[in-house]
C-alpha cells in the first residue's frame, strides 16, 4: 500500500488560532484596573498576615513568605495588561468567535443558532469601573462563552444582536 505525502502547510496555516479573514474586537482596558484593584486587595490579605506573622514568631526563614507572596504579587501584575489584551471576539456571519489565553489560549466559536439566551454582568466593581461581561448560554453545559470588559453601551449593543441572530437562526431565517 502506497500512501502519497501530504503537501508541506505554510508557516501561517498551523495555527489553529490565527485567524486571518477575522476582525477581532478587544475589551475594554478598564478590565485590567479592575483586575489589578483586585490583586491589590489580595495582596494586602496575604501581606499582612505573613508579614505580622514573621514578625513576631522572629524565625528569619519565615520572611521567605512574604517575599515569595510579593514576586507572585508581582508576576501577577505583570501579567495581568497581557490577558486583558488576548481577550477578544468577532462577529461572523454565522457564529461568535472568542479569544482568550496567552500560555494556554482558547478559542471558542457559538453558532448563532445554538443560543438559549444571553445574559450581561456587572458587580459592584465592575460598575465602578464601567465594565460589564456579557456571557451566553447553550445547550451544552460546558461552554464558557463570556466575553469580560465590555464598555456598558457595547455589552447592551452585543446583548441585542446575538440575541437577535440567535432568534432569526432558530426561527429558520
Amino acid at each position: 500500500m502506497t500512501t502519497t505525502p501530504e503537501p508541506a502547510a505554510a508557516a501561517g496555516d498551523t495555527d489553529p488560532f490565527d485567524l486571518h479573514d477575522v476582525e477581532w474586537m478587544a475589551v475594554s482596558t478598564r478590565l485590567a484596573t479592575a483586575r489589578l484593584v483586585v490583586l491589590g486587595i489580595w495582596a494586602v490579605v496575604l501581606l499582612v498576615p505573613t508579614v505580622l506573622l514573621a514578625a513576631l514568631v522572629g524565625v528569619p526563614w519565615l520572611w521567605a513568605v512574604p517575599a515569595l507572596v510579593v514576586v507572585l504579587l508581582v508576576w501577577g501584575a505583570l501579567l495581568v495588561p497581557r490577558q486583558v489584551r488576548a481577550v477578544g471576539y468577532a462577529e461572523r456571519a454565522d457564529d461568535l468567535l472568542i479569544r482568550r489565553g496567552i500560555l494556554l489560549r482558547s478559542l471558542v466559536v457559538v453558532p448563532y443558532g445554538r443560543m438559549q439566551y444571553v445574559d450581561v454582568t456587572s458587580g459592584p466593581l465592575a460598575r465602578r469601573f464601567g465594565i460589564a461581561t456579557v456571557q451566553l448560554h447553550t445547550a451544552a453545559p460546558g461552554t464558557d462563552a463570556t466575553i469580560p470588559g465590555l464598555p456598558p453601551a457595547e455589552a447592551a449593543r452585543l446583548r441585542d444582536r446575538l440575541a437577535s441572530r440567535g432568534e432569526a437562526r432558530l426561527a429558520g431565517l
